[in-house]
């Protein structure tokens, strides 16, 4: 694998499911949460392309309100797919957003996380997995997702890593937006 650090011309988030329902199956909700929120805060400093996925909103609810309320814009693609690749609004849009780095997160890691990776390998892009961004219903899943991911040729990484690769260095101006975030 071609292996860089993230650069924020080329660097996007991908968001898949964290809805009302599916967030209160998981175990490690509150962590969970609590990276994606800080990766958010990451993408907002850098201006980096956010796309937000919603499963069967209608049935799984909509996009937790502690998440939404760190976006830009809340703007989610509806899918009943697990893999987002599947459905024509998401590629139309990661089409338009131009990335080759993604980052991925969100639930479950076993199910609609692995499934979505393993198509952007597929297409060629290189796909950043935070270990502590994303979740299944039980550890082994969780764990299961992970080494299918690494072995396909995802980076699987963390939150702080991805932060700090995107930083570069100390004392900046987005370095300081994002101390609050990271202490």
């Amino acid at each position: 694998m071609d292996i860089s650090l993230l650069k924020r011309e080329n660097t996007g988030l991908i968001i898949v499911d964290m809805q009302e329902k599916l967030m209160g199956a998981m175990p490690n909700r509150d962590r969970v949460m609590d990276r994606a929120v800080k990766l958010i805060h990451l993408a907002r400093v850098f201006d980096l392309h956010i796309i937000l996925t919603e499963q069967n909103p209608k049935g799984l609810g909509a996009t937790l309100p502690e998440i939404q309320e760190h976006l830009p814009a809340y703007d989610p693609i509806d899918k009943m797919d697990f893999n987002c690749l599947a459905v024509e609004a998401f590629n139309k849009r990661l089409e338009e957003v131009r990335l080759h780095n993604i980052v991925l997160m969100g639930v479950e890691t076993h199910i609609c996380i692995f499934q979505t990776c393993v198509s952007l390998l597929e297409r060629g892009y290189r796909v950043h997995i935070p270990h502590h961004a994303v979740d299944s219903r039980t550890s082994d899943n969780w764990q299961i997702g992970l080494s299918l991911m690494r072995d396909c040729g995802a980076l699987i990484t963390s939150a702080e890593t991805i932060i700090f690769q995107m930083l570069k260095k100390a004392g900046t101006k987005p370095f300081k937006a994002m101390l609050q975030h990271v202490k």
